[in-house]
């Protein structure tokens, strides 16, 4: 008889294939996927099923939020606007960590967790996790977020 597959067991899935698909972006784009490369990983479908256009733009933001995709219309397949804060329009060499963050919402859409985001991020900047979470976390204070409240930005929590 065949084990069945937990919730668990799919959420560890997840991972895996983030992590898998963060190391071909690396692989394909180098380590440190800059902001020159970044328009054209937007446009490859192999690596972001949907089509994402940046704009610096804040108002659409929740509070504490460095940047988040909005859809374009009734189905992915109409694309999103990545909005990030207009504070990074001074920092393009750090725009990628905001936005790879955000692409596992946009190809995962609900089931991506914080924990798969950080994998996918780090994976496709050939870091470790820890680096990138520390880098998340220092842009976010660029913000003034409060380190307890580094929740609300999905960053996994407890950044300080």
């Amino acid at each position: 008889m065949a084990k069945q597959l937990t919730a668990d067991d799919a959420k560890l899935s997840l991972n895996a294939h983030v992590a898998a698909k963060g190391g071909e972006i690396c692989a394909r784009f180098g380590p440190g996927l800059g902001w020159k490369e970044l328009p054209v990983l937007l446009t490859d479908r192999t690596f972001v099923r949907y089509p994402v256009e940046i704009v610096f733009d804040a108002s659409p933001l929740h509070a504490g939020e460095f940047a988040h995709p909005v859809a374009k219309g009734e189905l992915p397949e109409d694309g999103f606007t990545m909005f990030v804060h207009p504070l990074f329009m001074t920092q393009l060499q750090s725009v990628p960590y905001l936005v790879l963050y955000q692409l596992a919402a946009v190809n995962y859409g609900e089931f991506a967790s914080a924990d798969d985001a950080e994998t996918f991020g780090a994976a496709a900047l050939g870091i470790s996790r820890d680096e990138y979470y520390d880098a998340l976390c220092e842009l976010a204070d660029q913000l003034g977020i409060p380190p307890d409240a580094m929740s609300s930005v999905h960053c996994g929590g407890g950044c300080g």
